[in-house]
C-alpha cells in the first residue's frame, strides 16, 4: 500500500517550509525513522524522517520548492 509522506508541522505558527534536500531518490529503500528529506523554515534546517518502511516510489516536489504544512511531497510504498 502506498502511503503519503507529508510536511510536518513544527511549531504551531508554521504554515510552509523549502524542501532543500532529497536525501533518499525514487526506488530506494527507506527504514522507519529514516531521514528522507531536508525542509528548511524561517528558524532552522531539519531532516524529515520516514513513517514508513519500504520504498520510495515518487517525489512529488523539486528541491526548492515551498510546500504548506501538510501537503504530500513523496509516497511510499509499505512493504508489510
Amino acid at each position: 500500500m502506498k502511503k503519503e509522506v507529508v510536511i510536518p508541522k513544527l511549531r504551531p505558527e508554521m504554515q510552509e517550509a523549502v524542501v532543500c534536500a532529497w536525501l533518499k531518490e525514487v526506488g530506494d529503500p527507506v527504514k522507519k525513522g529514516e531521514p528522507i528529506f531536508e525542509i528548511e523554515t524561517d528558524k532552522v534546517v531539519t531532516q524529515v524522517e520516514s513513517g514508513f518502511e519500504g520504498t520510495l516510489v515518487e517525489q512529488c516536489c523539486e528541491e526548492g520548492d515551498t510546500v504548506g504544512v501538510l501537503e504530500k511531497v513523496a509516497l511510499i510504498e509499505e512493504t508489510v
